[in-house]
């Protein structure tokens, strides 16, 4: 049977799987509840398939939900690049954009989205810099660098810069699904404070996970902790303990093929916010600009 997809549909979907609650994605998309309830059961029925867990405390995806969050992104950036371009498109600009970013952004969420600006502007070759968020926050400051891309709760001193919020992703609870907790409607940081946990410390994860347990006077019950993304994950579709991280860096497979979900976690967590910094009152040149302006476009700022 035929079904006219809009791209309406797609925005609601895709708002309330950033939210995780139809409430919020409704607010924040200006319509009624209903529009995005009747959006989602749409894509459902014409999927044939659950694209939603109904949870006590709002809605998470299911394995064929994140899957096609995934294609359902990439069809809206690539109708946001289409408005983008006709407005803001310069082939023969030339130059260099010197750019650094952390591990976290320059791993999760910067490749794609400079592919797309080489598309719009083919001339302007990237300087780019894989550094610490500390080394970034120097290099900015020193003009060593025009444009860095970093989680930004973890900077120091940020009067120092001007800075733009890129993406705010959401915190949740990893877990394997034959794990207790996977089977528990509603999800504490005191509920995951009884099982082992492991911690990531790439990018400050250690500083930026304790500073919101301590918030709840909790403590995890960290069993490892790991630079390795790719080991963490392992870790935890195996079992040997869950890991509350960020929407952005979420992928429902281990490399050895297993499955890992996530679940909303009932305390108020920070989300985690990938942003650009430029040094205050700088003026970029042509280039970073483009590149500036480009991010900013793209992200929806």
């Amino acid at each position: 049977m035929a079904f006219d997809l809009t791209l309406r549909q797609l925005r609601y979907f895709v708002a309330a799987a950033q939210t995780g609650q139809f409430s919020m994605a409704a607010a924040n998309e200006h319509v009624s509840q209903s529009a995005i309830t009747n959006a989602v059961l749409a894509l459902e029925s014409a999927l044939g398939t659950k694209l939603f867990e109904r949870m006590p405390q709002g809605v998470a995806l299911t394995p064929d939900g994140q899957d096609f969050h995934h294609h359902a992104r990439r069809v809206l950036e690539a109708a946001r690049d289409a408005m983008h371009q006709p407005r803001f498109r310069s082939h023969d600009m030339h130059g260099v954009a010197r750019i650094a970013a952390s591990y976290t952004v320059l791993g999760y969420f910067l490749p794609e989205l400079l592919a797309r600006f080489r598309a719009t502007y083919p001339f302007i070759d990237f300087d780019l810099r894989d550094m610490e968020r500390a080394d970034i926050e120097t290099a900015v400051a020193n003009g060593d660098v025009e444009l860095g891309v970093v989680l930004l709760s973890n900077l120091q001193r940020p009067e120092r810069f001007d800075s733009q919020v890129l993406m705010r992703s959401r915190r949740q609870l990893w877990v394997a699904p034959t794990h207790p907790l996977a089977q528990q409607h509603a999800v504490s940081l005191k509920d995951i404070a009884a099982h082992p946990y492991i911690l990531i410390t790439v990018d400050e994860g250690e500083q930026s996970t304790m500073r919101y347990w301590h918030k709840k006077r909790l403590e995890p019950n960290i069993a490892f902790r790991t630079s390795s993304m790719e080991a963490l994950r392992g870790l935890v579709a195996h079992g040997f303990g869950v890991t509350v991280l960020s929407d952005m860096v979420f992928r429902p497979w281990s490399l050895e093929g297993k499955r890992i979900e996530a679940r909303p976690v009932n305390d108020a967590i920070p989300h985690m916010e990938a942003g650009m910094i430029w040094r205050k009152g700088a003026v970029l040149d042509a280039p970073a600009t483009a590149v500036q302006q480009f991010l900013i476009h793209a992200c929806g700022g």
